[in-house]
């Protein structure tokens, strides 16, 4: 069984930062403003917090020693710490004025920091040109009301994985597979796919399996996405959701279980995760993040690709990863500022995705140049698929009101998928929470 710990590292989690028990501070240390000082005043030592998993940490080892060897007397001290315990500690940092210099932050996660203030403001040290180099959705992804309060360290977004052997089995001619944006299966031509090996697959087996469990609800948002649709206003506090574009989606996915495309256990609320259920061999399909790649090349025995997610109105996918952010009242911003320009460089950022199998944010930094370290072959899908993700989507999924939103998109997408609760009952409720959430 896959370790459900590891889906945290690279993915999106909205847990809502600010409103987790402040416990547990056991393998915390003190924050930049217990550093040494230069005789210049500013601190030549920074506090950089973090989760990582085995091959992440490495990779900030290796990086942070390139960083001491170009900046001489600068000293960045990692502390490596559980998932469960970062935010939480965290806050309790920023409250008593004791926080790292740096720390890593989901995208989710980033809009209650950067809302309330508690990051370093970094328009100054990017120029136009600087911040050119980066996808724009992920610049969008580190800014708030337009100003950029962390640098968009690497993301990581779900494609389709394919059982290849389970689905040559049912009959269906995997030479025809989509490999490109170009050729991605529409949902009329997706669920044709899904009703073929519906017919084709024993009682026990299912066509694909979605990964929208427990606090990856959000990922629903993609087929809204697809369809033409968003779940809030540019204004960021009125819900968009009932709508045309709302109902399709929700039509369409509804259909999953009502076609028993998918295993009924794998709702929004369900403790099974897609990549499990690939993974053992339940379904031909699974939609799963990339930073799950290496994970599925070990557990696997069977022969499996990835391809493009299908697309609607246009293509669309979630916004997973993470970014690296600054305190407010860092020891020595300009050299916090430096140290983030660094770990978001061409190079630095190549080394770092390449080890961990994640994706960059940068747009000059080509899928086939990048030497990924776990199944190279089908990391391209996953690179193209990030394409697809939009400003304006970004601006959404980063609200400050995304915790209480994921938490409504649990509640309610599972009344809709396994209570039989109507679409116009699910949108009806799903507007009024959004609202309710955004003012």
């Amino acid at each position: 069984m896959i370790l459900s710990t590891k889906r945290v590292f690279g993915a999106t989690v909205v847990l809502g930062a600010a409103t987790l028990a402040l416990a547990g501070c056991a393998g915390f240390g003190g924050g930049g403003n217990s550093s040494g000082d230069d005789s210049d005043g500013g601190s030549q030592t920074l506090t950089f917090t973090t989760w990582a998993s085995e091959s992440e940490e490495a990779a900030f080892t290796e990086l942070i020693d390139q960083f001491e060897s170009e900046h001489d007397g600068v000293t960045v001290d990692l502390n490596v710490v559980p998932y469960d315990q970062m935010f939480s500690n965290i806050d309790a940092q920023l409250s008593s004025g004791d926080a790292p210099d740096i720390f890593r932050v989901d995208y989710g996660n980033l809009g209650v920091y950067s809302s309330q203030g508690q990051l370093l403001d970094l328009s100054s040290y990017f120029s136009d040109d600087e911040i050119s180099a980066f996808v724009p959705a992920m610049w969008e992804a580190v800014s708030y009301d337009g100003t950029p309060y962390g640098v968009p360290h690497q993301t990581d977004v779900s494609a389709l994985l394919v059982n290849l052997d389970m689905l040559e089995e049912a009959g269906f001619d995997t030479s025809t597979l989509p490999t490109s944006q170009d050729d991605a299966w529409t949902w009329e031509e997706f669920a044709d796919v899904a009703t073929e090996l519906r017919a084709a697959l024993p009682d026990d087996k299912y066509p694909f399996v979605y990964n929208w469990q427990q606090f990856g609800a959000a990922r629903w948002l993609s087929w809204l996405f697809q369809a033409g649709g968003s779940f809030l206003g540019e204004d960021g506090t009125t819900a968009t959701i009932d709508s045309p574009e709302g109902e399709k989606a929700l039509d369409f996915t509804k259909s999953f279980f009502d076609n028993n495309w998918v295993p009924p256990t794998s709702s929004t609320k369900a403790t099974a995760y897609a990549d499990s259920l690939f993974a053992e061999g339940t379904t031909a399909m699974a939609f799963v993040g990339s930073f799950l790649v290496p994970d599925m090349d070990y557990f696997n025995k069977f022969e499996w690709t990835s391809i493009p997610m299908p697309r609607d109105e246009r293509g669309a996918t979630d916004l997973g990863g993470n970014a690296l952010v600054a305190t407010k009242d860092a020891s020595n911003p300009d050299l916090a500022a430096e140290f983030l320009k660094f770990m978001v460089s061409a190079d630095a950022m190549t080394s770092f995705v390449a080890a961990t199998n994640e994706l960059p944010t940068r747009t000059d930094i080509a899928a086939d140049s990048i030497d990924f370290a776990v199944r190279p072959d089908v990391m391209p899908a996953f690179v193209e698929q990030a394409t697809t993700i939009e400003p304006e989507d970004v601006k959404q999924l980063t609200s400050p009101a995304m915790a209480a939103i994921n938490t409504a998109l649990q509640d309610q997408l599972e009344a809709a998928f396994i209570g039989g609760q109507s679409t116009a009952d699910t949108l009806a409720n799903l507007s009024a929470a959004i609202e309710e959430a955004a003012n």
